[in-house]
């Protein structure tokens, strides 16, 4: 068997038991001859004449052997039969990762310049998006989405593995396009209400924003109790500065606010409501680590143990026999 399946270049034989059918043709030939001396019904004068040409045309050493073009297309239609399958490319199944939506703060003070990059001193946004482009990338396996918020939330990308096109709405976005308020708890409530459709039962929400709930119209510790009831669990990230800015002569100025500014506390509260996490990102190192940190705390599931598929081969030999077996019954008829 190992030959054969070396020979025909297969790897195994879903019914190997058909390839016995074979030498049926030959076990036919070798059957005793049938005894019938039954008379004819009718009598007809050249009936002698009609048994002559007929032994004539197949000849006495002809008479009960079977054409070996038929009997190779008979054994490739056994070789079909058996189903040769060969063993295919590896293939590794699909990552499976969480469902997780990115809450962004589009409030006003996000265009506050207390952040650096590259060693330029960039506003909040930028840096943002600097670091969330990145943690993307990390996130092979997962759906995002993408939901802004300012005086109202926006949903920018439904849950999607498309993350070029999360990272194109991200970078898109621009301070203020959302409103100059800031709605924590409607954009809790909108990404649960996106989050709780799906059957996944991983389902993370990571919240970022620099300032106090000002605007919407849920409180942002009730939308936290819808999140937790509907299983979505909460990473909440403080971000922002000590509220300076450059001025036009490159020097910081105190512009106010500075950590009062953030809610940190109900940030906290939020979080560990809901079995998340709470950071706090001063500037765009720091925010950078807390996404590292959000990695581990959130693995994405790699993908599994690579398995190679079988490939069904029966339709080369399935050709081959009807091919041949079409010559054999021309080659019949020329020959007669």
């Amino acid at each position: 068997m190992s030959e054969l399946l070396h020979w025909l270049a297969v790897d195994r034989f879903a019914w190997p038991w058909w390839l016995l059918a074979g030498v049926l043709p030959w076990l036919v030939r070798w059957l005793p001859p049938s005894n019938d001396h039954q008379q004819p019904a009718l009598r007809v004068p050249w009936a002698a004449r009609v048994q002559q040409v007929a032994a004539g045309s197949a000849g006495p050493a002809h008479a009960r052997k079977f054409p070996w073009l038929a009997w190779v297309a008979w054994c490739l239609l056994c070789i079909a039969t058996a189903r040769p399958q060969q063993l295919g490319p590896p293939v590794a199944p699909p990552q499976a990762g969480r469902d997780v939506m990115l809450a962004v703060d589009l409030s006003g003070s996000m265009g506050e310049q207390d952040m650096t990059l590259g060693g330029q001193a960039v506003d909040r946004l930028t840096a943002i998006k600097a670091v969330l482009a990145d943690f993307l990338e990390r996130r092979e396996g997962d759906r995002i989405g993408l939901i802004v918020f300012g005086d109202r939330a926006f949903a920018l990308t439904p849950l999607t593995t498309d993350h070029a096109s999360v990272r194109q709405q991200l970078q898109a976005s621009v301070v203020g396009l959302a409103g100059r308020g800031t709605a924590i708890g409607d954009a809790i409530a909108l990404a649960t209400k996106r989050l709780q459709q799906q059957a996944n039962p991983q389902k993370v929400l990571i919240l970022l924003t620099d300032g106090v709930n000002t605007a919407g119209t849920l409180e942002p510790q009730k939308a936290a109790q819808i999140a937790k009831d509907a299983g979505v669990r909460i990473h909440t990230i403080a971000f922002g500065g000590d509220g300076n800015a450059l001025s036009m002569f490159g020097f910081r100025l105190p512009m106010g606010g500075g950590d009062d500014d953030v809610d940190e506390a109900g940030l906290a509260r939020i979080a560990s409501l809901t079995g998340g996490k709470f950071f706090r990102a001063r500037d765009t190192t720091q925010l950078a680590g807390i996404y590292a940190e959000i990695d581990k705390l959130e693995p994405v599931q790699r993908q599994g143990q690579a398995v190679r598929p079988m490939i069904e081969q029966y339709p080369w030999p399935l050709a081959a026999a009807l091919t041949l077996g079409l010559c054999a019954l021309l080659l019949r008829r020329y020959r007669a």
